[in-house]
């Protein structure tokens, strides 16, 4: 009795049964690494446009704030012209103005028609030159008025102006200048009006 036992079949494999690894599609594994790629950049670039653009609004928001806060300040022009119309108002009065001139031979012309009835030589010669001189200064005197008024004004502006405001160096000393020459003038002039430092000389009767 032969007791030799038949080998049982070998069990398959168990992987023979398993499903085999399909093979990748062409493109498929790169190209999901490189859409994650460009996603990121894009959300890199977006985030840096929006810094910028952040950034942009911020500084010009403060640039906005700085020009408010700057108080604005005249360039001074008109104080600088007025101090030198000033002085030249009175450098004119003092030379003899072209109106005084005028007003003058005016008034001698006017004098020579009333000397025809003057009867006395005190009345001719306040008629011929007495009243030219009268009206010559009375005109520079009203030139050294206005040239001593403007230079005052453009002095005080600053005190009635914004606060720290100053005229520059120059104008200052402009309008001092046109504040002696008005003040020569006006006393000079007053003088001769009123035939203090003038007078007109008499006539031997």
């Amino acid at each position: 009795m032969d007791t030799t036992k038949t080998a049982a079949p070998a069990a398959p494999e168990a992987d023979a049964d398993a499903p085999e690894d399909k093979p990748a599609t062409p493109g498929t594994a790169a190209a999901a690494p490189a859409a994650d790629l460009g996603a990121e950049q894009a959300g890199t670039t977006g985030h840096a446009e929006e810094t910028d653009e952040t950034g942009e609004t911020d500084e010009t928001d403060e640039a906005d704030a700085d020009a408010e806060d700057v108080p604005e300040r005249s360039t001074g022009a008109g104080a600088a012209a007025s101090a030198l119309v000033a002085a030249g108002l009175g450098l004119v009065a003092l030379s003899g103005s072209w109106v005084s001139r005028v007003a003058a031979e005016r008034q001698t012309l006017i004098g020579q028609i009333e000397s025809v009835s003057a009867t006395t030589a005190k009345e001719k010669i306040a008629a011929l030159y007495g009243d030219a001189w009268h009206m010559t200064a009375l005109v520079n005197g009203v030139l050294s008025t206005l040239a001593l008024l403007l230079a005052v004004l453009v002095l005080a502006g600053p005190a009635f102006g914004a606060p720290g405001r100053v005229h520059p160096a120059w104008v200052r000393s402009v309008s001092w200048a046109a504040v002696a020459l008005g003040l020569l003038g006006v006393l000079l002039f007053g003088l001769m009006y009123f035939d203090l430092l003038f007078p007109l000389p008499t006539a031997a009767q």
